[in-house]
């Protein structure tokens, strides 16, 4: 999640090129965050992406890459999430990331 979180204040390419060759495992989840940003945006629609909490949005994004790659159980991600939210995000976001991942995750069973 953290470096989720690092990756969010890249500037340009070039940085991100230079992030992801010092950090390796970050690959699979960059080439992934596009389809990933399309999923939150779609649940969190009161919000747009650039409006959402940076911490928040790496939470959503780092739990949602968690779904897709390692198939951790659906109430263990959420609780991760909510978890990591009350420990690094604002007052609200344990609420706000709680919502959007049982969304995101049920709609995904479905």
């Amino acid at each position: 999640m953290q470096q989720a979180f690092a990756y969010t204040f890249l500037p340009n390419e070039e940085t991100q090129l230079s992030f992801v060759k010092a950090n390796p495992e970050m690959a699979a989840f960059i080439t992934q965050l596009h389809e990933l940003d399309e999923k939150i945006q779609a649940a969190a629609i009161e919000r747009p992406l650039a409006q959402i909490n940076k911490v928040d949005l790496a939470i959503l994004r780092t739990i949602m890459f968690e779904w897709e790659t390692v198939h951790t159980p659906l109430k263990v991600l959420i609780n991760e999430g909510v978890e990591i939210a009350k420990e690094f995000g604002t007052e609200s976001s344990p609420k706000f990331v709680n919502g959007v991942l049982a969304k995101l995750l049920t709609e995904s069973v479905k």
